[in-house]
């Protein structure tokens, strides 16, 4: 393995509770009722117009996603406690990064500003190698990310991993023609993980190290 993506929100960062607050937020501000815990948790990790579509079919998806990061910013006071990382992920990540034959990148479903409030918050901006953020690729499953990943680390789809906690992620590394890694400690259930591809489940951050080079 040359290159491995990392998803955020589910995967680095267990930021479940400060999504559902800013849903909660942007459905209160268009006059809608509060998406429930399970509608929210089936749609982390799509892009943001995506998800509101299907949380909110028939309403302005556009409106939705608009007051969705007007609340998310408005609640980033304390965004480490807010979307805190993992247990190991912090360790597992300085060791990825310390290595000759690995290069570490993202593929998260989080806007640019997004994502790099969340790596500023747990002291890993600009430490990447790659960063695909939804601002400029189709939503999740589609393979966009992966392939323009590849693209900028120039690593074949044969020597790359993305490791995600969410089916999308499973079905876009497969689309992409790379291995998938399911994170068991994120929001996708152990059988959707495998039905959307995933090569491998992994119970923990430590896992990762038996990953074949």
């Amino acid at each position: 393995m040359k290159l491995l993506l990392l998803d955020v929100d589910g995967t680095l960062v267990d930021s479940q509770g400060h999504i559902q607050a800013a849903m909660e937020a942007a459905f209160a501000a268009r006059g809608l009722p509060a998406p429930d815990r399970e509608g929210v948790r089936g749609i982390i990790g799509l892009s943001l117009p995506v998800a509101m579509a299907r949380l909110a079919p028939g309403a302005d998806a556009e409106a939705l996603t608009r007051a969705y990061g007007e609340a998310f910013h408005a609640t980033r006071d304390d965004p480490a406690a807010r979307s805190p990382l993992y247990p190991g992920a912090g360790e597992a990540v300085e060791a990825l990064l310390a290595r000759d034959d690995l290069l570490l990148g993202i593929a998260t479903g989080k806007s640019r500003r997004g994502l790099d409030h969340v790596l500023e918050a747990h002291g890993l901006r600009g430490r990447f190698h790659t960063e695909q953020v939804a601002d400029h690729h189709p939503s999740k499953p589609h393979p966009s990310m992966v392939w323009t990943a590849l693209a900028e680390t120039g690593v074949e789809g044969g020597d790359a991993a993305l490791l995600g906690g969410s089916p999308y992620d499973m079905e876009m590394a497969r689309l992409g023609g790379i291995r998938a890694l399911g994170a068991l400690w994120g929001y996708g259930a152990p059988e959707a993980l495998r039905r959307a591809g995933a090569h491998r489940l992994l119970a923990g951050w430590d896992e990762i190290a038996g990953e074949p080079a």
